[in-house]
C-alpha cells in the first residue's frame, strides 16, 4: 500500500474524508524508540522536584541552591530545541537519535554514581541536551513521515508524551523514593533507553536527503542566551520574590533577574534581526508572519503555564493545606494525566474526521471548568474535590490542545514544518517553566508571614494562594481559547 495521500483534504474548519491510508509499523516503531527517549526525559524534569528534600540533606545544600537541579535542565532543553531545525537539515536521522540517546544515558549514568552536588547539575545539563534533542525529533518524523490522513492522530500520539510525562512525575517520583533510593529512578531508565535504541535503529528510517545547511554561530548564540536569560529571569524572579516576602535577602536573586530579562530580550532582538538577513536561518521565523500560526503561537505558549503548573500547585496544595502525605498529593494528578494517554490520540482522530474548529475549541472550552469549579471551591477543597476538578481539566485539555500545533503547521508549506516544530516546542518549554515560577511565586506571597508550616494559619494562607492560582488560570485558559477562536475566523474568512 503506498503511503503517498490519495486525496487533498482540508482539515481546517470541514470534516475530512475517510482513507485507506495505513500507518507503516516501521513508523509506529520509530514513534516509540524516539518517544521513549523523550518521555524519560521528561518525566526526569518533574521528578525531580519531589526529591528536593531529600537532595538537600544528601548533598547539604539549601533549598535555593537545590532547584539549580530543575533550572539548569529548563535552560539546556530550552537552548537545545531551537536548533532542531539545523539538526533536522543537516544530519540523518539516525545519527540524530543516537546523538539524544548518548547523552541521555551518560546523563543518567552519572545521576547514579554522583557523589557531589556539581556532579548532579552537570549530568542535568547532559540530560537537558539530550532531551532537548529527542522531543522535536519525534515530531519532525511524525510530521515527515505521516499518511496524512492520519497526521491528526500520530500528532495527538506524540502529544501525550509531552503532555502525560510532567504531570505523572510527582507520583512517580513519590511512590518510587517511598521505597527505593532516589538513584533508581535513573538505574531503571538505562535499560528503557537501550531498548528504545534497539527499536529505534531497526525502524528509524531516512524519507527526506540532508541538505548542506550553515550554523551561523551569532544566531545560535543569541538564541541561546535569549532562551536561558528569559528562563533564567523567570526562575530568579520568583526566588526573589518568595525571599522578600520570608523577610530572607532577595537582592541577589533580584538582580539576576534583571540582568538576565535584560540579556534575554536584547540577544532575542538580535536573533530576529540576523534571522532576516540570513541566507540560511536557524528557525524561519517569517512564518510568524501569518497571524494564524501566531495566534496559535500563543494559546501554545500560554496553556501550558496551566497544564505543567497544576502538578505543582495540586501536590503542594494538596499538603500545606490539606495536610495530605506527599504520596496522596502525587497521586490526586494521576488520574487526570493517566486520561491524557487515551485522549491525545482520540482528539488526533477526531481532527482527523472534523477539522480542526470543533476537536479544538469545544474541549478547551469545556476544559476551563477545571480551574472554575477549583476556584469556586478553593476554601473548602478536599483532595478527591482536587482530583475530580483536575480530572475534567486533564481530560478535555488533552483531547484538545495537541491538535493545535498539527492545525497551525496546515497553515505553512511541508518544508517549513520543521521550523514551527522547533519554535511550538520551544515555547511549549517556555510556557511550563513560565507556569512552576508564577504559581510557586503565587503560592509563597500567600504564605509570607502566616506562622509555620502546618500551622492553621498557614494552611489558610496556602488555601488563598491556590484562590489566587486558580484565578490566574481561568484568565490564562480564556486568554488561549480566544485566540484559537480569533485564529480560525481569520482562516474562515480567507477560505470564504
Amino acid at each position: 500500500m503506498s503511503n503517498v495521500p490519495i486525496q487533498t483534504t482540508d482539515r481546517t474548519n470541514g470534516a475530512v474524508a475517510p482513507t485507506d491510508e495505513r500507518i507503516p509499523l516501521k513508523l509506529i516503531g520509530a514513534i516509540v524508540a524516539v518517544g521513549s527517549l523523550a518521555f524519560i526525559g521528561i518525566l526526569t524534569e518533574t521528578v525531580m522536584t519531589v526529591l528536593f528534600p531529600e537532595l538537600m540533606r544528601e548533598f547539604d545544600v539549601d533549598m535555593a541552591t537545590v532547584q539549580w537541579i530543575t533550572t539548569i535542565y529548563l535552560l539546556a532543553v530550552a537552548a537545545t530545541m531551537p536548533v532542531s531545525s539545523f539538526l533536522k537539515r543537516r544530519f540523518p536521522l539516525k545519527a540524530i537519535f543516537l546523538a539524544a540517546l548518548a547523552l541521555a544515558i551518560v546523563g543518567s549514568l552519572i545521576m547514579i554514581v554522583a557523589s557531589a552536588f556539581p556532579m548532579l547539575i552537570v549530568a542535568r545539563v547532559i540530560q537537558g541536551i539530550g532531551s532537548g534533542i529527542a522531543t522535536p525529533l519525534m515530531m519532525n518524523i511524525i510530521l515527515e513521515q505521516s499518511p496524512r490522513s492520519k497526521i491528526g492522530r500520530l500528532m495527538g500520539v506524540g502529544s501525550l508524551v509531552i503532555t502525560v510525562a510532567p504531570a505523572i512525575g510527582p507520583t512517580v517520583g513519590g511512590a518510587v523514593t517511598s521505597v527505593l533510593p532516589w538513584r533508581a529512578i535513573f538505574v531503571a531508565a538505562v535499560p528503557l533507553m537501550l531498548i528504545a535504541m534497539v527499536i529505534g535503529l531497526k525502524c528509524i528510517e531516512q524519507k527526506a536527503p540532508t541538505e548542506a545547511a550553515y550554523l551561523d554561530p551569532i544566531q545560535l548564540l543569541s538564541i541561546v542566551l535569549a532562551l536561558c536569560g528569559l528562563v533564567l529571569a523567570l526562575n530568579q524572579a520568583g526566588v526573589a520574590v518568595s525571599a522578600a516576602m520570608a523577610g530572607t535577602p532577595a537582592t541577589r536573586s533580584a538582580v539576576i533577574a534583571v540582568v538576565s530579562l535584560i540579556v534575554g530580550l536584547g540577544s532575542l532582538v538580535l536573533f530576529a534581526l540576523s534571522s532576516r538577513k540570513a541566507f540560511s536561518p536557524l528557525l524561519r521565523l517569517g512564518i510568524l508572519r501569518d497571524r494564524v500560526v501566531l495566534l496559535h503561537l500563543v494559546e501554545y505558549t500560554i496553556l501550558p503555564i496551566v497544564s505543567i503548573g497544576f502538578g505543582y500547585v495540586i501536590t503542594n496544595v494538596a499538603q500545606l493545606s490539606l495536610g495530605t502525605s506527599a504520596f496522596l498529593a502525587g497521586s490526586l494528578v494521576l488520574p487526570g494525566a493517566l486520561v491524557g494517554a487515551v485522549c491525545s490520540p482520540l482528539g488526533g482522530w477526531l481532527y482527523d474526521r472534523f477539522g480542526a474548529v470543533r476537536p479544538i475549541l469545544i474541549p478547551l472550552g469545556i476544559a476551563i471548568l477545571g480551574p472554575a469549579l477549583l476556584l469556586v471551591f478553593s476554601m473548602r477543597l478536599t483532595p478527591a474535590m482536587l482530583a475530580g476538578f483536575y480530572f475534567i481539566f486533564g481530560f478535555f485539555f488533552a483531547l484538545g490542545n495537541p491538535n493545535v500545533m498539527t492545525s497551525a503547521l496546515s497553515s505553512i508549506p511541508r518544508q517549513f514544518a520543521p521550523d514551527g516544530n522547533a519554535i511550538f516546542n520551544t515555547c511549549l518549554q517556555f510556557g511550563g517553566a513560565a507556569g512552576t515560577a508564577l504559581f510557586s511565586t503565587i503560592l509563597a506571597v500567600a504564605q509570607a508571614g502566616h506562622g509555620e508550616e502546618g500551622s492553621a494559619e498557614f494552611m489558610h494562607a496556602t488555601a488563598v494562594g491556590g484562590m489566587w492560582t486558580f484565578a490566574v488560570m481561568v484568565v490564562i485558559c480564556v486568554a488561549g481559547w480566544a485566540c484559537l477562536a480569533a485564529a480560525f475566523r481569520i482562516r474562515s474568512h480567507r477560505a470564504a
